[in-house]
């Protein structure tokens, strides 16, 4: 759930600052009171999750020396100024040090409520960034988002932490789907370049002058640096590398080659076309291709993940069933042996969405997962891989989905899982083993 957003209303005047929480928290908000900016100094440090509206003229410590403080705190704190009819030109150089906006008195209360949705939507957005970039720079993290057993994704893994220790750039390739942007970051995580700048831009949904101007400048003089500055030391990410013109793939290339050995920026190209009728390689110039493909990442499809498939679609739908406030749907031998030998052209893409709408139909009492894969075959065949597998991988592969769900869900206890799986304990213990289930995982 999203953590609820406060609004501190900071005013020296008792009257004004109980009559704007009044309205506030009648507007549905959480409201929070200080009489002075020093009292509110105590509560609102970085990350307050929540907006602050203050008055410009207060004694002690004023609204603009209190706005100052706030933004070497927290620049991406949004901040409502209130301000008299005399002191529009003090707010408007209050917008210019960084207030989010200003209202003059006296002001309309609907219009004060209307700035506030807006600024607490603002900084929703904001923390949920940065606690996406915390997560996305915590190489154990991320590492632990790369879910499944299956021997390509353990040399997948293997993979990334050898290449995150080097400096040389690297070329991620795959079919549409199947995780390129999350492994981006994850070499990045894991590597030395972890506390620096990580940047992302992708080729193909920008028109050729427009990327080239926030690829390599020049920029206007008020906005933000190009991407090559942007990212120096850091990882620069090139999502969709095929898109670049011929122009751009020559203006890279300089930029590569001016960079010397070690470069001091590592390009992380991405490329969707090893599922088309041609490669990557087909349409780089060769010596572009030849420096960003020095090592190379090829993700697997999901359907030569085997078992992985089980694994992420029972987390998947366990994530669907907590947001929907409803049960995860209960998956049959038939079933699962459905989800084994289902083509997956969308990769895992398509899988988080089968995942939702499983749970959505679990929730109204109707439908099967079978329909749902039916339903994203374009010809309505029945959804099936052209590689049979022997029944004894299918039996294995639901057996261990089986008792994966049942500990997650009794949060691993032994005993329940006992109990409804009607298994003595040793061979409970001996599947466990077998399946590479740990009880730590779900306590």
């Amino acid at each position: 759930m999203a953590q609820a957003m406060k609004i501190a209303i900071v005013d020296d005047e008792q009257d004004m600052r109980q009559s704007i929480s009044q309205w506030l928290a009648l507007s549905g908000f959480d409201t929070e009171t200080f009489a002075s900016a020093e009292d509110a100094l105590k509560t609102l440090g970085n990350d307050y999750p929540g907006v602050v509206v203050s008055d410009i003229k207060m004694p002690g410590m004023d609204g603009m020396q209190f706005l100052k403080r706030l933004m070497s705190v927290d620049s991406g704190l949004p901040v409502i100024m209130i301000t008299g009819h005399g002191d529009v030109p003090m707010a408007v150089e209050a917008m210019r040090v960084g207030a989010y906006d200003f209202l003059e008195k006296p002001f309309n209360p609907d219009k004060m409520t209307e700035l506030a949705k807006k600024a607490t939507q603002s900084r929703r957005l904001t923390l949920d960034n940065r606690a996406l970039r915390r997560e996305l720079g915590d190489g154990t993290a991320v590492m632990k988002k790369l879910i499944g057993a299956s021997p390509v994704m353990e040399r997948l893994r293997e993979d990334i932490l050898d290449l995150g220790q080097v400096d040389g750039h690297v070329l991620i390739d795959g079919e549409t789907g199947t995780g390129k942007t999350l492994v981006a970051h994850a070499l990045h995580a894991v590597g030395s370049r972890a506390g620096k700048k990580f940047s992302l831009i992708s080729c193909a949904a920008y028109e050729e002058d427009d990327l080239g101007r926030r690829l390599f400048g020049p920029m206007l003089d008020d906005g933000p640096q190009p991407l090559v500055e942007a990212a120096r030391g850091g990882t620069l990410v090139l999502e969709d590398v095929d898109a670049l013109s011929d122009n751009l793939q020559a203006r890279l290339l300089t930029y590569i080659n001016e960079q010397g050995n070690p470069a001091e920026t590592r390009i992380v190209a991405i490329s969707n076309l090893q599922a088309e009728e041609k490669t990557v390689e087909d349409v780089l110039r060769p010596d572009l291709y030849y420096r960003l493909a020095a090592m190379k990442i090829t993700l697997p499809p999901l359907r030569q993940r085997g078992e992985d498939i089980l694994t992420l679609f029972a987390r998947l739908s366990e994530q669907f069933s907590e947001e929907y406030g409803c049960d995860a749907p209960e998956v049959s031998a038939q079933e699962a042996a459905q989800l084994l030998q289902a083509p997956w052209p969308g990769n895992i893409r398509q899988l988080i969405n089968v995942a939702e709408r499983a749970v959505l139909q679990n929730r109204r009492g109707s439908g099967t997962i079978a329909s749902l894969l039916m339903a994203d075959d374009e010809e309505s065949q029945p959804v099936m891989t052209t590689e049979g597998k022997p029944l004894k991988e299918y039996v294995e592969a639901f057996e261990r989905m089986l008792i994966d769900n049942t500990m997650r869900r009794h949060k691993g206890s032994i005993v329940n899982v006992m109990d409804e799986l009607c298994l003595p304990r040793r061979t409970l213990n001996e599947k466990m083993a077998k399946y590479g289930l740990t009880r730590s995982e779900y306590l």
